[in-house]
């Protein structure tokens, strides 16, 4: 009898541990962080004992609390350099999880047409050279829209962001001044503006700021409605980001796509394109210690870039080609 009570007894321990509640804590960029989180929910509702926590502190806090392995897995919208990867001392794998568009918003009072930009233009007014609404080099390209006699106020991001980094790589590859002056990288040392933090705190700041300018990802201008412009691309169009434009630009990379998935298509060629688009990358140990939390992540992974690509035209993000997909799932492999 004693025997049979204490079975039932392991039995139950058991399955009081199988069912214990199992956290992966992640940290990045915020650019998708209104798709990994219903990402995170949806596969909670699936898997009720795995919860993903994560926070949405920017790509280069993301990169830097991977690297220190003080979360298990990281988020960017810029991929990390040779000496980033480098300096972390393990292999880190990057890993598409979907596109978006960064856009130029503003908030002139009056003005509620669509303004036309081109990247030199966006350039000079970032470099802080071209310093009112009405500069005849805005109005060239606005032609038919009363811009008024105002200061731009220029909105950046405070924090290390992958979203910094596509607005300076698109800048730099139309602006060798941009290039030479500010560069490429998810920090740089902006010449003028003001700084917010996260692409809601530039959103804020935009919103309630008469005369401002800013870059923030496409999700965040559609949810707290800011007017956002349309932007020259490559083959001379002015192009509105929308899902199908931004799915436009990854038309190339995904034929030819690097084996590290490190890869821009800021002003990509092609008709319809939207020159400020982007990959977002999921960061992930190869190597991890706990080899119990890997395998659920990618199952999470594996999910994501399949049944979750569901999600992302109700969020304003556009899914991966397919072709990237097959490519992402075999470099699955190479994680413990």
């Amino acid at each position: 009898m004693m025997k049979k009570l204490l079975a039932i007894l392991a039995l139950a321990i058991g399955s009081v541990a199988s069912a214990q509640t199992i956290q992966i804590n992640g940290a990045g960029a915020t650019f998708p962080y209104p798709i990994y989180s219903k990402w995170f929910s949806e596969y909670n509702r699936l898997h009720p004992n795995i919860q993903i926590n994560y926070q949405a502190i920017g790509s280069g806090g993301g990169i830097r609390q991977i690297t220190n392995h003080t979360v298990f897995f990281g988020a960017s919208d810029g991929p990390m350099t040779n000496d980033q990867i480098y300096a972390a001392g393990f292999p880190i794998l990057h890993l598409p999880t979907v596109l978006g568009g960064v856009v130029p918003a503003y908030n002139i009072p009056g003005v509620t047409e669509e303004l036309h930009f081109t990247g030199p233009v966006l350039a000079g007014i970032f470099l802080g050279r071209i310093t009112k609404w009405n500069d005849p080099a805005i109005q060239s390209l606005n032609g038919n829209v009363r811009l008024p006699d105002t200061d731009i106020t220029v909105v950046h991001r405070s924090d290390g962001s992958g979203t910094n980094y596509i607005w300076c790589d698109y800048l730099s590859k139309v602006s060798p001044d941009f290039k030479r002056t500010v560069g490429v990288a998810t920090s740089v040392n902006w010449p003028t503006g003001l700084g917010g933090s996260g692409n809601q705190g530039v959103a804020g700041l935009i919103k309630q700021t008469p005369g401002a300018l800013g870059y923030v990802e496409l999700i965040y201008a559609l949810q707290t409605n800011i007017s956002y412009g349309s932007v020259q691309n490559s083959a001379g169009e002015f192009v509105r980001a929308s899902l199908e434009t931004v799915t436009n630009a990854a038309a190339g990379a995904a034929k030819a796509m690097p084996p590290d998935f490190r890869v821009s298509i800021t002003n990509a060629p092609g008709h319809n394109v939207y020159p400020i688009s982007s990959f977002t990358w999921l960061l992930l140990d190869e190597r991890p210690s706990d080899a119990h939390r890997s395998q659920i992540m990618k199952d999470f992974v594996r999910w994501a870039l399949t049944d979750g690509q569901e999600y992302c035209a109700g969020l304003g993000y556009a899914p991966l080609p397919k072709e990237v997909v097959a490519l992402e799932m075999q470099a699955l492999n190479r994680i413990r």
